[in-house]
């Protein structure tokens, strides 16, 4: 069995010291653990040494003390002993176990109680009188006593330290709630912001482009009628915003979530900015109401395909088509895709990824991109919102 190298722990070197100063104090005064024995009381120091230099490696290398200490401590019953001595053993006995490895901790306990039982066996049928039990006794204290409260002690601390884990597991968990809520909730209000002020800052970019390009009184002025009317709106949906964020601000009233039944203001308000728009809507009138959230979804991304068809699409018409399954709701907006001949509003992609984010929450999908038909090259933006929030999406 090889020592490790580590250096003696400061506690240890404690208990040698002292246990040694104690050994050789009972032996200069003369009280000794026993007596009439082959050997006198000189050689009583040799253990005494011994077991204080095994004390040292109580924590280093418990195991090879204990097997060390064991038999320095079988020597010395060949001498008159020593109280010391006999203390160290129990304190490296208790050591092994807590201070051991998990099998040792097991087997420790085991062997000295089966020791304790064979002695107390052997000396009442070797010396047949009931004293001969106290031997037993004295060798479950000296053995059996300190494994057992090692044991105590151990499972004491790995419990402690299972408990210490769980509690900091528990905090790291609770701190990664925390920052999935503050960054799922920043990415809604992200959301929010851009469905609800991009579609009129677009207008406003597009318009006052076209009033700086095209040097007509009437363009200015239609122009400019436009840009007035969307920024009103657009600071009327700031100031909500701003109400649902801060209860300070005086508007305690949250913002009503938009719906389908608001889909005619939008196509009209997407007429007013320019956009040649038709809504085919072919939901039953009588058919189920869809959920909230789904509603608001569906709006949402009804109103940022119109505002990319405003920044970005071809002059031509733009189609908003949407259709009721048993289980899901479907939205396909088309717009013209080529190189548009007006001015253009520059785009940071910030709206698609808003449109996939509000289907996936859903458990929906999602698609967006060029296509080319019969009627020439379109952007097409494709959604399929589960009416069910049990289902995992909708099958294309």
């Amino acid at each position: 069995m090889a020592l490790p190298l580590a250096r003696p722990h400061r506690v240890d070197v404690t208990i040698a010291s002292v246990s040694l100063l104690s050994g050789l104090a009972l032996w200069a005064l003369g009280l000794h653990a026993q007596t009439d024995r082959p050997l006198d009381a000189d050689w009583a120091l040799i253990p005494l040494f011994v077991l204080a230099g095994l004390s040292l490696l109580r924590r280093t290398a418990p195991q090879f003390a204990l097997v060390c200490a064991t038999l320095t401590l079988a020597a010395d019953q060949f001498t008159d002993g020593n109280l010391a001595s006999i203390l160290m053993f129990t304190d490296i006995v208790y050591a092994s176990v807590v201070y051991g490895s998990p099998a040792a901790a097991r087997r420790i306990p085991v062997t000295t109680g089966l020791f304790t039982v064979a002695v107390t066996i052997g000396f009442l049928a070797w010396l047949r009188i009931p004293e001969a039990i106290l031997i037993g006794v004295l060798a479950g204290v000296v053995s059996f006593a300190p494994a057992t409260t090692g044991v105590l002690v151990r499972n004491h601390r790995e419990a402690a330290d299972a408990a210490k884990l769980r509690a900091e597991q528990t905090a790291l968990l609770a701190e990664m709630d925390r920052v999935q809520a503050v960054m799922a909730e920043r990415a809604r209000m992200a959301r929010e912001l851009h469905d609800m002020v991009a579609n009129h800052l677009s207008a406003i970019a597009i318009h006052s482009t076209a009033a700086l390009s095209l040097d007509t009184p009437q363009t200015s002025k239609d122009a400019l009628a436009v840009i007035r009317e969307n920024s009103v709106e657009g600071l009327a949906e700031m100031r909500r915003l701003i109400g649902i964020l801060r209860s300070d601000s005086g508007d305690l009233e949250p913002a009503a979530a938009p719906t389908l039944d608001g889909l005619g203001s939008l196509i009209a308000g997407a007429r007013t900015n320019g956009l040649d728009v038709t809504l085919d809507d072919a939901r039953a009138a009588e058919g189920p109401k869809l959920p909230a959230p789904v509603e608001m979804a569906a709006y949402r991304i009804v109103q940022e395909s119109l505002t990319n068809a405003l920044k970005h699409a071809s002059p031509g018409p733009v189609t908003v088509a949407l259709a009721q399954e048993p289980r899901a709701l479907r939205i396909h907006v088309t717009s013209p895709y080529d190189d548009p001949s007006g001015p253009r509003a520059p785009g940071s992609g910030a709206g698609l990824v808003g449109m996939r984010e509000r289907t996936e929450l859903l458990g929906g999908t999602f698609e967006s991109g060029p296509e080319s038909t019969h009627e020439g090259k379109v952007w097409t933006v494709s959604a399929a919102l589960p009416v069910d929030p049990a289902d995992e999406g909708a099958k294309e």
